[in-house]
């Protein structure tokens, strides 16, 4: 309010700056580049960072660093992390139901559907992470004194496309079950519409999550894919957000060091608002089997 005339002055908005997430941090883009990201009806929303190869190398650094704190976690403890994300994300529900509406067009009832899914969604995997070692874990009956179990371990750094269409529900839907079973993960975010990815990155850094366990990117798919793919400490890539021939040049691309591969599903045949079943936790899981001898007890033989 202005002194002399007792009336109120008109203020400029503050605008928000978007960063990259990566190691707990959130940096610009090493190149300095950033892209226009418009709504769906082409109206300006923010410049995001335009990643680039630097910087996809530097989150698979993070997320190696990360990982062995990670995964050596309790799964109860994981869970309750990723419930408190849950908790982190209801609290901004506004904000996030805004974004997710400007980014796919949506009227702000159905944004606010997806919002919610997305929140209950953290909550199911939270409530995963102690029990899907019992259901693809367990002893297998087999002949001879031995006792002989299996039980699943993280496959560790996952490179994670993120559906470019399905910029909130969909992003959640495949980021939580890699850090549900012990995974970090590197993400790139939906290239027309990475606002909400972006801001996720906000909820995590106050959410318990250690640094360097999700890292997220934005910029042009394509170009931070690709040095993703082939390199050699990333064990595994999630090929949600890839077309057709993108998927194609990929995998072969990730076939130079064996990595874990989930194909992408036809756009048309993908309902994120669905039930997830298990399929995205136990694709980035590997099987450790070991054997034991149970010994004989006595002159009978009986073992234990």
């Amino acid at each position: 309010m202005s002194e002399k005339t007792g009336k109120t002055e008109p203020r400029l908005s503050v605008f928000k700056t978007y960063k990259l997430y990566v190691g707990g941090k959130f940096p610009r883009s090493e190149s300095g580049r950033v892209y226009e990201v418009t709504d769906a009806k082409g109206k300006w929303l923010a410049n995001a960072p335009l990643s680039s190869r630097k910087d996809a190398r530097d989150a698979v650094v993070a997320a190696r660093k990360a990982f062995g704190g990670w995964s050596g976690a309790t799964a109860y403890n994981r869970g309750q992390i990723l419930y408190r994300v849950a908790e982190m994300l209801e609290g901004r529900r506004d904000q996030y139901v805004a974004e997710v509406a400007d980014a796919e067009g949506l009227a702000k009832s159905k944004a606010a559907a997806q919002v919610d899914a997305a929140i209950d969604r953290w909550v199911w995997y939270a409530g995963w992470t102690d029990k899907i070692a019992q259901v693809v874990g367990g002893g297998n009956p087999v002949a001879g004194p031995f006792f002989n179990l299996s039980s699943p371990e993280p496959t560790g750094v996952v490179a994670v496309l993120a559906p470019q269409e399905s910029s909130f529900l969909g992003l959640v839907s495949v980021i939580a079950p890699v850090i549900a079973t012990g995974n970090t993960a590197v993400v790139i975010a939906s290239e027309k519409s990475p606002l909400p990815a972006l801001s996720l990155g906000e909820v995590l850094a106050t959410s318990d999550l250690p640094g360097g366990v999700v890292n997220v990117l934005s910029g042009r798919t394509a170009e931070i894919a690709a040095p993703l793919a082939s390199h050699q400490d990333v064990n595994a890539i999630d090929l949600t957000g890839a077309d057709e021939s993108l998927a194609k040049e990929l995998e072969i691309a990730a076939a130079d060091n064996l990595k874990r591969v989930l194909r992408p599903q036809p756009v048309d045949d993908v309902d994120w608002s669905a039930s997830p079943g298990t399929e995205r936790m136990t694709a980035f899981l590997e099987t450790k089997t070991v054997w034991h001898p149970t010994g004989a007890l006595g002159a009978s033989g009986s073992s234990y």
